[in-house]
């Protein structure tokens, strides 16, 4: 699915530091976080935990936002895609109690679900590999992506939708993005086990963590304080936005749709995960840290396959995606809906963690707002770097 964003103003913004500056690095963050609200977006939160015991949080917003919320660094956070991290480690925890295999065939445990299952195995569902056809660019999908229709998705519904689609290429043969493995992993996922998959993120990674703001919602209601996404309302879409998806639903001012009270149900396994900054840092500590997998199991997490045509040389392992850095090597995930952005990442052990997330989400596939794009590349760059306690680059090659 595509999005984008369009600021035609800028407006002031409001700031807060939560752990102030002992050096000159936070107070470049919070340069960076504001001029990404100057550049059009509507808010950012930060959070970079450098290893040293003092996390650094801050948060910017437009004046137009306060009206709604004022952004705080604990602020739950619909975090897109970083779900998929999440539904590996479900998969790679039952793979260590021997109750499924990477190399099992999906025809195994979704009998006729899938075309061609007897080729298609959970390691290639796992690293976008198995050629299916992604769901969500499927049109049955955008009254539910638009807020216009609260169909509470099941993953084996999302699944038919992704698989009635011709394949993109044979299982195996190429690298793709398709939100429909995550689909199918949890649907396979319902069936091993026999639970929901709210119960199974609840009982196997929140509550053993002690993660207090993270679940997996079965509707558009949130558990506690929010952040408020944002999208531009129709008059105010630029011209490379398709008609069809110029019309979110929510209430409009300033320019803006608040498309907080869309249902994430259609993101499902794939995408509908509620967390903030510091309970995904708790999470990629325990994950890349050995407390939620065996070495085994994290070892085939981290096994890469390359994925084409993007700079760093990034991999593609079970849930997870790695890049190279002039700062460093890093583990994490980038996760979209409408109105949130979010980029999660932590160092091979998970001794470091940062996130920035951005209360729209624009120009991930349209490129129509470059000052913005590149603003977000930059904060994200220099947040990169400050997890690993080098000087700040905007733009760490």
């Amino acid at each position: 699915m595509r999005w984008l964003h369009l600021v035609t103003a800028v407006a002031v913004a409001a700031s807060t530091v939560l752990c102030p500056p002992d050096n000159g690095t936070t107070a470049q963050l919070q340069r960076l976080a504001r001029e990404l609200v100057a550049a059009g977006a509507p808010g950012v939160i930060v959070r970079v935990d450098d290893g040293h015991g003092r996390p650094v949080e801050i948060t910017e917003q437009a004046d137009w936002t306060k009206r709604d919320h004022r952004l705080d660094a604990d602020d739950e956070f619909r975090m897109g895609s970083n779900t998929k991290t999440v539904m590996a480690t479900l998969v790679l925890q039952l793979v260590a109690a021997h109750k499924l295999a990477l190399t099992d065939p999906v025809e195994k445990w979704l009998p006729g679900k899938v075309p061609d299952g007897n080729a298609i195995t959970l390691r290639m569902l796992l690293n976008h590999t198995s050629g299916l056809f992604d769901y969500t660019n499927d049109p049955a999908m955008l009254p539910s992506i638009l807020g216009k229709d609260p169909h509470p998705w099941t993953s084996e519904e999302l699944l038919a939708i992704g698989v009635a689609n011709p394949p993109l290429f044979p299982p195996g043969a190429k690298w793709s993005y398709s939100n429909t493995n995550y689909v199918a992993i949890g649907a396979l996922l319902e069936r091993v086990t026999g639970k929901s998959l709210v119960d199974l993120v609840r009982d196997r990674i929140v509550r053993p963590l002690g993660l207090r703001n993270t679940y997996l919602p079965d509707d558009s209601r949130w558990f506690g304080p929010h952040v408020r996404g944002y999208e531009p309302d129709a008059a105010h879409m630029p011209p490379e936005v398709p008609e069809e998806v110029r019309d979110l639903a929510g209430p409009e001012h300033d320019g803006h749709v608040d498309v907080s009270g869309i249902s994430p149900r259609w993101g499902g396994a794939a995408g509908a995960i509620v967390s903030n900054a510091e309970d995904w840092s708790r999470f990629y500590e325990a994950l890349l840290g050995g407390k939620l997998l065996p070495a085994a199991q994290l070892a085939q997490m981290r096994d890469t396959v390359p994925v084409p045509g993007q700079p760093g040389n990034p991999g593609y392992g079970l849930g997870i995606d790695t890049r190279t850095t002039s700062c460093g090597t890093f583990w994490g995930h980038d996760g979209g809906l409408p109105g949130y952005l979010s980029t999660n990442f932590t160092d091979s052990a998970g001794h470091r963690t940062g996130s920035v997330l951005m209360s729209t989400e624009l120009f991930s596939e349209f490129d129509a707002e470059p000052t913005l794009a590149a603003a977000s590349k930059t904060l994200v760059n220099a947040a990169v770097c400050a997890m690993f306690d080098k000087p700040v680059s905007a733009n760490p090659s």
